[in-house]
């Protein structure tokens, strides 16, 4: 590359860095405009599919991240509005025994996380577990237990992969194409062409098997570069494309079929 092309891909890198930052602040601005919700205490288990969100302490992030001294949590991200909507979708279209109106949120360590099937966590990007906390989603993994990362995008891939090999340290993250039986669960998603609802970045689907072995169990999901939850929370208010809206919610009654079938 001759010089006067490296001046001009610098800059360009430069300004295109600036606007994604852009784009991220505005996002980040108004999930936290939102506040925190008002959480619901948590059901009892009856043995419905129930929706649970895990929640985790937040770091003490520097005042540039957006979240210090605010009210927002990030891992309640789209809640309650996104479950709500969703498990409302998976209820209509399937013959699972859906817990409508009601969700539970659950740390990792928790003991009542192991009746439960599926669990959801938002922006890993944010997530910092203890050891008590890495043992407790690694004997979930273990005894069956399906775990869909979602809501994080860009550098914060970096801290999501770290803290999955402290859960499991041999693992690898594998790249996902449309020949996974998860895309065919219950929905035939025959492409992955999918973009982030803000930042248009390319969205890329990563999986944690059983043993590292993609012919065995797939034990987690990451929707990295993708935010499902945000076009389920917004998916009555026509604030993104239906197309959009639908393809998200596929995605998400393809992993909880998967889940509850394997």
């Amino acid at each position: 590359m001759r010089r006067g092309e490296t001046t001009w891909w610098r800059r360009w890198t430069a300004t295109a860095g600036a606007l994604l930052s852009l784009v991220a602040l505005v996002a980040v601005e108004g999930q936290r405009r939102r506040g925190a919700p008002e959480f619901e205490p948590n059901v009892p288990y009856d043995g419905r599919l129930t929706w649970v969100r895990v929640k985790y302490i937040l770091p003490d992030f520097s005042s540039s991240s957006g979240f210090r001294g605010g009210r927002d949590l990030p891992w309640s991200h789209d809640y309650p509005r996104g479950e709500r909507h969703f498990t409302k979708i998976v209820s209509e279209l399937s013959t699972a025994r859906v817990r409508l109106g009601a969700s539970n949120i659950l740390t990792l360590d928790d003991p009542l996380l192991g009746k439960y099937p599926v669990a959801y966590m938002a922006e890993p990007g944010f997530w910092r577990p203890n050891d008590k906390e890495v043992l407790g989603l690694r004997n979930y993994l273990a005894k069956g237990g399906f775990i869909i990362f979602d809501d994080f995008a860009g550098q914060h891939w970096f801290n999501f992969e770290s803290q999955m090999q402290r859960v499991l340290p041999t693992v690898r993250a594998v790249p996902l194409d449309a020949s996974h039986p998860i895309f065919d669960s219950f929905y035939k998603i025959t492409s992955l062409d999918y973009t982030h609802p803000y930042y248009g970045l390319k969205a890329v689907f990563y999986g944690f098997f059983e043993d590292n072995d993609p012919r065995k169990r797939l034990l987690a999901i990451a929707n990295y570069n993708n935010d499902l939850s945000e076009m389920w929370e917004f998916s009555d208010v026509g604030m993104f494309p239906v197309d959009m809206s639908n393809e998200a919610y596929k995605l998400g009654v393809n992993y909880v079929i998967y889940a509850l079938t394997r």
